[in-house]
């Protein structure tokens, strides 16, 4: 089962590449994902620019939007910047990463890209969690209209089988393709202001399943 990774500004057409172990290396750096999560939301930076926002260093924010670059991860915004100031943007599509099999990786002798993907997903799921945070603790800051459009964080607790989960995740895909899709490339639309949509189905660890 794959975690998909895509910019909040997916431009058109969205893709998914699979991350190979040499890049997922690289990606397993928490601050690294951090400069894909605010080129996701800000559409282009420059390192100073992420260095401000993430309080490091430019030089450090350079060598890391480089290793991001040579794995594919983000580029250089085309015809903008100039030598001095170079401004980066995350790569068009998103990725996905495999969910490790620990069976497979012991028998391959590569435990390490077990680690390196639960790192990497982890800090993706943990900055997530974090902007929820930041929502309820500030939504009150924000145009009462913004609430009132829409804004919502929904669980659902069910019981499904592994058919009927599969369903789900087809659908959401639909919808994804075909509503979710019309609305990418908008971040120079008037009035328009970067969004989440979340969606998660996963069996929960500490359930048991129903003899067949």
């Amino acid at each position: 089962m794959p975690t998909n990774h895509e910019p909040e500004q997916a431009p058109e057409p969205r893709t998914q590449r699979p991350v190979g172990p040499d890049a997922l290396k690289a990606l397993s750096h928490p601050l690294r994902i951090q400069i894909l999560d605010l080129l996701g939301h800000h559409s282009a930076l420059t390192a100073s620019g992420l260095a401000e926002l993430l309080g490091e260093s430019s030089g450090a924010t350079s060598y890391h939007l480089r290793q991001l670059e040579r794995h594919g991860f983000v580029q250089e915004v085309p015809g903008r910047g100039t030598a001095r100031e170079r401004w980066w943007e995350r790569a068009p599509g998103g990725f996905t990463i495999e969910l490790p099999d620990d069976e497979a990786a012991a028998d391959d002798g590569n435990q390490g890209a077990v680690v390196a993907t639960l790192a990497v997903n982890r800090e993706f799921e943990a900055m997530r969690q974090r902007k929820i945070m930041d929502f309820l603790d500030n939504a009150r800051t924000l145009d009462r209209a913004w609430l009132d459009s829409g804004a919502t964080l929904a669980t659902i607790n069910m019981w499904l089988t592994k058919e009927q989960l599969a369903e789900v995740q087809a659908e959401w895909q639909r919808f994804s393709d075909t509503v979710l899709d019309r609305f990418a490339g908008q971040q120079d639309t008037p009035g328009a202001r970067p969004v989440q949509v979340h969606f998660n189905a996963f069996p929960l660890i500490n359930g048991k399943e129903n003899p067949s």
